[in-house]
């Protein structure tokens, strides 16, 4: 005697499928979504050749091409802090109109600019986020900003 299996054909993608009586409903998987790109704005700007200001920027998820790549830049290799220079660059997709963000436009960022976007990158490649916990120094109130966004008293 030959068995034979009867092969059910794959659901149509157009039909969604149903439960049998007395089972559970089916459940869509849930798709993750990963944020890897953040929107910034610097507390100064970076100033072009043209005298240009720039403020706002966006900063991508850092990949381990980007923290190995730049070791081996004999920049760094001769001057190791230069690293974070480097770094930012090649992570840094835009500041302002300026969309070829290289390590000489990073070089001429301001102090305080320059320090916001290390502690940026910190933030987003080591926590995730851009939120940083606060008080208020007159009710000691704590709350979150996001270091990543507007200006001052924007919410």
């Amino acid at each position: 005697m030959r068995r034979t299996s009867s092969l059910v054909p794959p659901p149509d993608p157009g039909q969604s499928e149903q439960a049998e009586p007395g089972e559970p409903p089916a459940v869509a998987p849930r798709r993750e979504t990963l944020r890897t790109e953040f929107p910034f704005e610097l507390p100064r700007g970076y100033v072009d050749d043209a005298g240009t200001v720039h403020r706002d920027g966006v900063m991508r998820l850092a990949t381990a091409r980007d923290e190995l790549v730049p070791l081996r830049d004999d920049r760094v290799r001769e001057n190791p802090p230069y690293l974070t220079v480097v770094l930012l660059s090649r992570v840094i997709t835009r500041i302002g109109t300026v969309l070829d963000v290289h390590p000489g436009v990073v070089e001429d960022l301001f102090a305080s600019d320059l320090a916001f976007l290390q502690d940026m990158y910190r933030r987003v490649n080591s926590e995730g986020h851009t939120r940083a916990s606060v008080a208020c120094p007159e009710c000691r109130h704590r709350f979150a900003v996001d270091l990543a966004g507007g200006r001052l008293g924007e919410s």
